[in-house]
């Protein structure tokens, strides 16, 4: 008889459940403690870049180099073939673990590399090694039962990361993980192994993406905020659409100009991210660094400046997914949006900025992921947005949702 805890002989059970959350949230800690310090020693103090401008091409170059001989020599994953979504879903395949070590290389030198892509992107296909590997020594066969099991060690390890015990549990509801069947039985696998995740990140008291960019709370609701929801809902899925784009453009090119050269193609995808990030080091990286000192004065760079590398940053985001960096997508999706936001409040001083940035924030996310309830999570907990904002941020999803919907349907037509 199949049961909320599993166990139908192939299934697992959940004490096999808490100790996939335990391995996920160990190896989570271990990965981004050893992360941080190679950043640390490499690239930043405090916040800042240690090295002279000229040693910047000479760090992206040499970590870009090692990821294409990852990809060429230890066969090392990477999201060229799929999106953003893709980047942050597991998918209860088994994967060949003979490339364990490339990817783990390939997905800490993408990170120090300069790329822009952030790290929930590589915990997923580690995670999903180690949750793969961990299915086969526990003898849990089933098919349907795998997606569950990897999705609750993701639970444990993003829940940590992200700072919030429902996020991934939210993510998987509205992606239908498991579908009408088996979905009260994986919400059940993902919220306990969640739990863990988030208590063990809590308990040890690691720095999560929760109250990262904090905004001041505004004082009401009115008719003239809710309008500005909708126009900014409009601007974020204009955003999202431009990201879908540059996706696809950065594909083409880099599929036609370098084919199967895989060092080749990140090199040249390096030299790029280089002559960026030479002149402007704020467009390095993930930017969950970078945007800080663009938060406490962002009149120094002037609304040109900041739509222009907001624009920038998805070009880069775009080019390093489809160059075979390995990472995800959510803190260069909040960059852009936030310097997009920054720039709207130089225009507009008296509307609290916290509307423009958190609004095209949601917006922008809800879209490129196709998830707003997840996006709306998000924003609420990287922002700490309050209850007058959230209405907000529900607005703005739901208009960048419908235009979407819009948009697709006459496609269909």
């Amino acid at each position: 008889m199949e049961t909320l805890a599993g166990g139908t002989g192939d299934e697992p059970k959940l004490r096999q459940i808490v100790f996939i959350a335990l391995i996920a949230i160990i190896f989570t800690v271990a990965y981004l403690e050893i992360y941080g310090l190679l950043n640390h020693l490499i690239w930043f103090e405090e916040g800042v870049l240690k090295p002279p401008r000229w040693a910047i091409p000479v760090g992206v170059l040499a970590f870009s180099l090692l990821v294409g001989l990852c990809r060429k020599y230890l066969h090392a994953p990477t999201v060229i073939h799929g999106g953003f979504t893709e980047s942050l879903k597991g998918g209860g395949e088994k994967p060949d673990y003979r490339t364990f070590p490339g990817a783990l290389l390939s997905s800490l030198f993408s990170l120090l590399s300069g790329a822009s892509v952030g790290p929930e992107g590589t915990i997923t296909v580690l995670i999903g090694y180690i949750s793969s590997y961990t299915r086969d020594k526990l003898k849990i066969r089933s098919t349907t039962a795998a997606l569950g099991f990897d999705v609750a060690a993701l639970a444990s390890a993003f829940n940590g990361i992200i700072g919030n015990i429902l996020f991934t549990g939210i993510f998987a509801t509205e992606f239908q993980v498991g579908g009408s069947r088996n979905a009260l039985k994986f919400l059940t696998w993902n919220l306990l192994a969640g739990t863990i995740g988030y208590l063990a990140y809590l308990l040890l008291g690691l720095p999560s993406f929760a109250r990262s960019i904090p905004f001041e709370p505004i004082s009401g609701l009115n008719l003239a905020y809710i309008l500005y929801a909708v126009v900014l809902g409009i601007l974020g899925a204009l955003l999202a659409v431009f990201m879908g784009l540059s996706m696809q453009a950065a594909g083409w090119v880099m599929e036609r100009a370098f084919g199967d050269a895989v060092i080749t193609q990140t090199l040249a995808a390096g030299a790029i991210i280089t002559c960026i990030g030479y002149f402007i080091p704020e467009l390095l990286f993930s930017g969950e660094g970078q945007i800080h000192g663009i938060l406490a004065d962002p009149a120094r760079f002037g609304v040109g400046m900041l739509l222009f590398m907001a624009l920038l940053k998805v070009l880069l985001l775009a080019l390093s997914f489809k160059s075979g960096y390995l990472g995800g997508p959510i803190f260069p999706v909040i960059f852009s949006s936030t310097l997009v936001g920054l720039a709207l409040h130089l225009l507009f001083p008296g509307i609290p900025v916290s509307i423009f940035v958190l609004c095209i924030e949601v917006a922008a996310i809800a879209l490129a992921l196709g998830a707003p309830l997840t996006a709306i999570l998000l924003v609420v907990v990287v922002g700490t947005a309050d209850q007058n904002m959230i209405v907000l941020l529900v607005i703005s999803a739901v208009t960048a949702m419908l235009l979407g919907a819009a948009a697709k349907e006459r496609r269909g037509t």
